[in-house]
């Protein structure tokens, strides 16, 4: 089950900030093939000081819009399914809040079923 995490600068709306939870939800459960209700996203902001990033790294552009998105997973191991989500958030971040592809950094993490507790101290097996 994914769970996601984006940070970002301080300063966004409420609305920009629903709007990219939704669409890595949206890609979460399209490309990833996470089943639907499995929505779990923290947005965290930072002062310039706490969100530290090259701008140059690699030779992108990247601006005050910098964003890093990390999703840690069970589902979507495999190199078509990270491609294929990686271009699905660009575009749609692109396409819905005009976010410069240069600015959209993401990070996969996949974990075993049993790295999961949904409560009551009980692992996901």
């Amino acid at each position: 089950m994914p769970f996601a995490r984006i940070d970002l600068l301080k300063g966004k709306t409420a609305e920009y900030r629903a709007i990219m939870a939704d669409v890595v939800y949206q890609g979460i459960v399209d490309v990833l093939k996470a089943p639907d209700g499995d929505r779990f996203v923290v947005i965290g902001e930072h002062t310039p000081d706490n969100l530290i990033y090259d701008p140059k790294f690699l030779g992108w552009n990247r601006s005050t819009d910098f964003m890093l998105i990390q999703v840690t997973s069970t589902v979507g191991n495999n190199k078509e399914s990270k491609l294929a989500f990686y271009r699905y958030i660009a575009d749609e971040l692109k396409s819905k809040l005009s976010v410069r592809p240069d600015d959209i950094m993401i990070n996969m993490v996949f974990v075993d079923r049993s790295d999961w507790s949904f409560g009551n101290g009980e692992p996901w097996v």
